[in-house]
Parts: C-alpha cells; structure tokens; sequence
C-alpha cells in the first residue's frame, strides 16, 4: 500500500476513533471501535489491567521440558510445544478467551492498543494485523484477505508491564531495556483471525469462528461486524537459559481437518525457534504461495513440525519460522527483534522505499536476521521494548496521542511538551534526522510479492 493512502486511511480511522470516543472500565481504555447496538448486542471487551505489583514467584511448569539441547530435532520439542499449547488454553478455551473469567490462571493485555485506525475493536479487543494476500495461505485461495489478533501476557509478563506504565501518563521504557528486560517466565499467547473466504483454504474446515467489528477490507475505514475465523496462535517465552537471545518464538497453525468440530484443539504445531540463524543468508527454501510445507534442513536455531497434520504453509524467509499470516519475507524472531521505542528502524527491510532495500542475504539485510540478547535495543538512540512490539506500538500509541493529538482525550496541557527535564530521554522521540516508523506486522500489500 502507497504512503499516501495509509496516511489517508489513519486519518479516517482517527476521525472515527474521535467521534466514537473510548470504552473504559479502568485506568486504560478498553477499545477504541465500539460495535453499532444495531449490529451487535452481547458483551463488550473488557481490557485485563489489575497488573501485579510483585513480581511473581517461580516459573511455569513447563520449563523443565525445555530440551536439554537446543537442536533442530522436531521430536525433542514435542513434549514442550504440547505444554505451551496446554498453558495458552487452560482455562481461555472455555471462555472464549475472555481472560478475566479464567479460573486457571491470570492473564493480561497491553494497554493503548485502542488507539488509531488499528486499534482494538469492542467484542473480543482484536486488533488490526496485516493484509492476506491471495494464495499465501492455499492455493485456492484466490481472494485476499485481512488479520486480526489478540495477545495476553501471564502474570509475569504483566508485572512488568504495571512497571512500565505505572505512571499511565509516563510510560518508562527502562523497565525493558538493557541492563533490565521482561523477567524468567514471562509467556505471550497470542490468537490470530482471519477475515477470509474461509471455505477457500482447505485447512478452514471446520472453523473456529469469532465475531469482531472489523474493517469492511484491509485498505478500508469502514466496519461492520463479521465473522472470523482462527487461523494461527503464536507464543513466546521469556527464558534466560537459551543462548543468544533470552527468548523462544512459536506458531500454532489452525487445520481443521485433524478434528471433527470447531475446536481450539485444532492449532497444530508449526515449530519454535530461539535464534535467527544469521549464518544462513540464502533463499533456497523461501515459498510464498505454498502448496506444501517446504523444511531447511540447514536451520540450526529452529524446529519446524515435518508431520501430515501441517497444512501446506510458506514458514519465513528460508525456512525460519512464521504462520500463515505473517510476512513469508522474515521469521517471528526477526520482527519482534525490532521492538524498541521510538521506532528507529521498520521491522523488516523491504517494509521501506525500494530504493533503500538491500540485496537480499547481504550484510545489510542480514540485520535483521542476527540474534539479540534480551534488553538490547535494534537501534542505538531507542530504548529496547525486548522483544514485544505490543509495547513499542503501545508507546508510539500514546505519544502520538499526547504529542500530536494534544491528549485530547484528558485535561491539563500537552505532556511532550513537559517532557525536556525527564530522565527517560527517549520519550523526547528520535534526533531530527532519524525516520521513526509506525509499529505494525506488515505495513502493505507488496512486501508477499
């Protein structure tokens, strides 16, 4: 999509935003896109924001699965990927997700995903992700398409975040970066919908549908309220024992054909991975439009899932791990590497002009291929938002607001403007010279091309 046309669709969505107003029950809004009583009338998305003010004690149960030897052997994983997926579900699978009824656990959103033409619509709190591009997800899928998704944080995770945005009006990134990070145990679970001809994609069979007040297309300002189906759960795990980046990135992939009704026990998995492989610079296994699964044998910091009940999918650039809507160009580890307020850098190197895009497999592409340890911000001048690009987002979310929507939404004066003495020099924003990009999963059409 052109810069122009994004710029015009933003601007729409915060006309809409700002005529709507905001739902909120607490500190932070809930959603930003409340659905038309004409259209929907059940229960409205409640944002999860009681954060834990200690940090919690011990880790989750399934880090003593966690191979003794990290290798590329699918078998070795199996036993962990099957109690990530357990974690994620208990209790959030009979409730559709609905995290504060979850009589397992605690789990808990990011808060300022509201805000903006992506921002977070009121039946389940999804938000905006990234476009569906015809046959990346099957060959028969000849229409395109567009994603949303929803993503909670254990209490360990959420702790951290009660840190960051203690002072809801000074949001302090330094909880997050170097020499700070998200603690041991910190778990992400994140459900990813699809707004599809769902009967197209062979592996939609029996799907698992959700309401949400989406935009009418990915290029549109207009909503309505559709139904959706799941397609991809992504996790990530906060865990100081694997080397190079602190952190594991993996993707459930949604095939209907391994049950016999609708049912979140349908996510397969796709793989994990702890590290970017950087020594890999080819593009042998790439595989945008899939009609089968296509392994690298040569990735030493993944394992990907070779049995029958993975759908045909792309995975990322080379092989690396990525689900079936996210950018085949990069992997899970990659993007979120980028993570760091203000956004220095885009998440991916062809999501800018062509003329700045590198060659594919050179030093300069292969920047975003490297491994980073948790803390370490992508860009010097940024602090690290360590790996969650839902924070990165949420903190450009609210400056925006408050810089240059005035925080319309609150009294007193424009908090940038009060911002000069902080000791957090990174909420004055980037040097005059330095590009700050928007944090968003994929910012157009062109990149699947």
């Amino acid at each position: 999509m052109h810069t122009a046309q994004r710029r015009k669709i933003a601007r729409i969505g915060l006309v809409a935003l700002l005529v709507a107003g905001v739902a909120s029950a607490g500190t932070f809004p809930d959603f930003g896109y409340q659905p038309p009583s004409s259209e929907y009338s059940g229960p409205l998305f409640q944002l999860s924001q009681n954060y834990p003010q200690t940090l919690p004690s011990g880790t989750p149960a399934f880090f003593k699965l966690l191979p003794s030897k990290l290798t590329n052997n699918y078998d070795s994983w199996k036993p962990y990927l099957a109690a990530v997926k357990k974690y994620c579900l208990a209790g959030n699978a009979e409730t559709n997700w609905d995290v504060q009824k979850n009589p397992v656990r605690h789990w808990y959103h990011m808060p300022w995903q509201h805000y903006g033409a992506l921002g977070r619509e009121g039946i389940h709190g999804l938000t905006k992700e990234a476009p569906i591009q015809p046959k990346q997800l099957a060959s028969t899928q000849t229409d395109s398409g567009q994603t949303y998704a929803v993503g909670i944080y254990n209490d360990i995770g959420a702790y951290t975040i009660g840190e960051v945005w203690k002072n809801p009006q000074k949001p302090d990134a330094s909880y997050t970066s170097e020499p700070n990070s998200f603690h041991d145990g910190t778990v992400v679970c994140k459900a990813l919908f699809a707004d599809i001809n769902y009967q197209n994609v062979p592996f939609l069979k029996n799907p698992l549908l959700w309401q949400a007040y989406v935009t009418n297309t990915f290029d549109s300002a207009d909503r309505s309220v559709k139904k959706l189906a799941l397609i991809q759960m992504d996790f990530a795990v906060r865990d100081s024992r694997v080397p190079g980046t602190g952190w594991l990135f993996g993707t459930f992939q949604y095939n209907g054909a391994v049950g016999d009704k609708p049912s979140w026990e349908n996510l397969v998995p796709l793989g994990v991975m702890w590290g970017n492989d950087p020594e890999l610079t080819g593009s042998e296994y790439d595989n945008p439009t899939p009609t089968e699964t296509r392994i690298n044998p040569n990735l030493k910091e993944a394992a990907i899932n070779p049995g029958k009940e993975l759908p045909p999918t792309h995975l990322g650039w080379n092989g690396r791990v990525d689900g079936p809507v996210d950018n085949p160009l990069s992997s899970c580890m990659s993007c979120h590497m980028t993570a760091e307020y203000p956004q220095l850098s885009p998440m991916n190197p062809t999501f800018q002009e062509k003329s700045k895009i590198p060659p594919v497999g050179s030093k300069a592409w292969m920047r975003w291929f490297q491994n980073e340890e948790a803390g370490v911000p992508f860009d010097k001048g940024a602090q690290s938002t360590d790996y969650s690009l839902q924070l990165a987002g949420a903190m450009a979310n609210f400056y925006d607001w408050k810089c240059n929507q005035g925080g319309v939404f609150v009294d007193g004066g424009n908090a940038c403007q009060k911002a000069a003495k902080l000791k957090n020099t990174m909420l004055r924003g980037p040097a005059p010279h330095q590009r700050v990009f928007k944090v968003e999963r994929a910012p157009g059409a062109g990149e699947l091309q």
